[in-house]
């Protein structure tokens, strides 16, 4: 079997949900394996763009009161969003490697650079010290912010002094390193943010509240992510695949072997999953900055348009982009007021036109007048909501 661009596409459409099909926020994400969650508002905008029903309201009871998504550090050192039943592999896959990567960045700049108080020459040892302090006070508190775990444990506020006069190179402490660290070995967890849905600071809580068996152990978890990513994003080549994963490309093909896949020409996909998707009637989509679906392939020709510049930033984020039957067709951006302004960058007619008008008013109120600013501003993003 080989699939062409137009069977491939059709694929994207019903697997990620871009008629707006998915029932609920939960079924959403676990349709996407994980939701990009490094802003915030990209959760929630890639769950509305697929679940016409849910509100924001839906997407933070799904996430905060019924515990089914949960953010964790992984694939590529990224935050994303995971469904509670695949959390035993992504940790598994990939948070364990981030977290240890982490700490031997962690210590090693502990050891070389200037602090803030100075420490004691064992380093690994003062650095557990800390790490077991924190878990102590978050448990008694049940729930923290970081302000509130440094003044329980001072030390998080130990200080990584400058050693140039460049810029960048300014004083800062190491609470968030440790925090980020601990939430990447399964000890910690992201829980409801302070503020609104769009905010990035958030609480911590003990992981022994969401598992109080602990994280079991998966050694195949690796191929099982594969396996996942394969069925939602599948055609994949093996660049894609270890893009995705952020993994090297031993391990990639490891993962892989360990799989009955099949070569469509385009891609890989699972051996028991061939059966192409007929192309439906196209519609419009309006998904965030760093939404999973163009985000989920290193080689993306096949759907984007042939300038494609105005959606990336200078290191290769991708801002909100408009789609229509499986393709990128243009960019948009939520203006300061709360109101969508679009841009088309192709011309796909007139029925395509209104549709993205349509789509673009059934978001608007949906999002309850906030703004939204990506992280990583993008040309047309920035060109649309400043305008």
């Amino acid at each position: 079997m080989r699939l062409d661009i137009h069977r491939r596409r059709a694929r994207l459409v019903a697997r990620h949900h871009l008629a707006g099909t998915a029932s609920d926020p939960a079924q959403a994400a676990a349709d996407l394996v994980v939701l990009h969650a490094t802003d915030p508002a990209t959760v929630f905008l890639s769950v509305l763009a697929r679940c016409p029903s849910a509100s924001v309201e839906d997407v933070a009871k799904v996430m905060y009161d019924d515990r089914e998504l949960v953010r964790m550090l992984a694939m590529r050192r990224t935050l994303f969003v995971v469904p509670t039943d695949l959390v035993p592999v992504v940790h598994n896959a990939a948070s364990l490697e981030v977290a240890d990567r982490q700490r031997k960045r962690l210590v090693q700049q502990l050891t070389t650079i200037p602090t803030d108080p100075e420490l004691p020459a064992d380093v690994e040892g003062w650095l557990l010290s800390v790490e077991s302090s924190v878990e102590q006070a978050l448990a008694e508190r049940g729930s923290a912010t970081a302000a509130q775990l440094s003044a329980d444990e001072p030390r998080l506020r130990t200080a990584l002094l400058p050693t140039s006069g460049k810029k960048w190179d300014v004083k800062r402490n190491i609470t968030t390193n440790v925090l980020v660290m601990m939430a990447a070995e399964g000890r910690m967890v992201r829980a409801q943010p302070r503020g609104s849905w769009t905010s990035r600071a958030h609480t911590w809580e003990p992981a022994s509240s969401w598992w109080p068996r602990g994280i079991p152990e998966l050694p195949d978890a690796k191929a099982r992510l594969v396996e996942q990513y394969l069925r939602r994003f599948g055609p994949a080549t093996v660049a894609d695949v270890q893009w995705w994963t952020g993994w090297t490309l031993g391990a990639t093909r490891k993962a892989l072997a360990a799989l009955d896949t099949v070569d469509v020409g385009c891609g890989l996909v699972m051996a028991d999953d061939i059966a192409a998707d007929e192309p439906a009637a196209p519609t419009a989509a309006l998904l965030p900055a760093l939404d999973p679906t163009p985000m989920g392939w290193k080689e993306r020709d096949w759907y984007l348009p042939e300038d494609s510049r105005p959606l990336f930033d200078r290191n290769g984020n991708i801002g909100p982009t408009i789609w229509w039957g499986g393709e990128v067709i243009g960019g948009w951006a939520v203006r300061p007021d709360g109101t969508i302004a679009t841009s088309l960058l192709v011309d796909r007619g007139a029925a395509a036109a209104r549709a993205v008008r349509d789509a673009a008013d059934a978001l608007q109120p949906r999002l309850n007048g906030t703004p939204v600013v990506p992280s990583f501003p993008t040309p047309l993003e920035k060109q649309l909501r400043t305008a």
